[in-house]
């Protein structure tokens, strides 16, 4: 997409970050991937025998340049969670892959970073209770998914209620937001819902901050200006700074016609957090 080229410019272009900011991910092992996908899903990935009806569900023909694509996004969010770890908050400038679930992809996701990332922190002992914050107007099944039996990984989504996926599966808390839901009932419901999860103990957090929320998104069905979206980012880093806790952002989603309009929302996502996580 051509977001993820646009957005570093624009960061660059806006004097937030220099070259010294960015890294630049390798391909995720299998031995990392693993820790979250079957063995079975892994393999025809890479050997590109995903059966057609998988194919059909992630609804991008399967290549070798796509694989590999949907891995680098996967270990950029793992190391974005360890760079958070150092400096309190990091970004991978894609990722947010959260309808991937362990054994297909769906939705344009083939590998779900956030889980990947979240169980190789828990594998590697760097965190032991860990919070996925999604926020992306769509919900996030895969993800709900691949930890309902985990209780060392907390699910939290805000999604637009009628808006894929039709049939939803249960985070630990979920938030399910009426058709053309305005900005401040949507600032209302998510300070409620942070409020909740403050009574928690956490000690890291993974946020997929789509901005498919904005009311110029064909896909979102919700009323947020660009405003809103910011204040909606502000909520979230004001909770990890209130609560000590260090997070790893990822884009998620963003179908505005015009593409400045995801690009700006993005970019303001990234002054948000450089102006509250210092």
């Amino acid at each position: 997409m051509q977001k993820y080229a646009q957005i570093p410019e624009q960061l660059r272009h806006r004097g937030l970050v220099t070259a010294a900011n960015f890294f630049e991910p390798t391909p995720i092992a299998e031995e990392v991937a693993l820790l979250t996908h079957t063995k079975a899903y892994w393999d025809h990935l890479i050997q590109g025998t995903l059966h057609p009806k998988i194919i059909r569900r992630i609804g991008f023909p399967l290549s070798p340049q796509l694989v590999l694509r949907e891995r680098i996004i996967a270990q950029g969010t793992v190391d974005a969670a360890l760079y958070a770890l150092q400096h309190g908050v990091a970004f991978n400038v894609a990722g947010g892959t959260h309808h991937a679930f362990a054994d297909s992809g769906d939705a344009y996701c083939l590998l779900n970073d956030c889980a990947i990332a979240a169980n190789y922190l828990l594998h590697k002992g760097l965190a032991k209770n860990m919070l996925i914050i999604d926020l992306d107007v769509h919900q996030g099944q895969g993800t709900a998914h691949i930890f309902e039996n985990n209780t060392a990984v907390y699910t939290f989504s805000m999604h637009s209620q009628g808006s894929y996926p039709l049939k939803k599966e249960r985070s630990n808390l979920d938030v399910p937001l009426p058709p053309q839901c305005s900005g401040t009932q949507y600032l209302e419901l998510l300070s409620e819902a942070l409020s909740t999860l403050a009574t928690n103990s956490f000690d890291f957090v993974f946020y997929v901050a789509g901005v498919d929320v904005l009311a110029t998104d064909k896909l979102g069905q919700l009323q947020l200006s660009m405003a809103h979206c910011g204040q909606r980012d502000r909520l979230v880093f004001d909770f990890c700074t209130q609560q000590g806790l260090p997070i790893a952002v990822t884009m998620g989603g963003g179908y505005s016609p015009e593409i400045s309009d995801i690009v700006t929302a993005h970019c303001n996502t990234y002054e948000v957090a450089l102006g509250v996580m210092k």
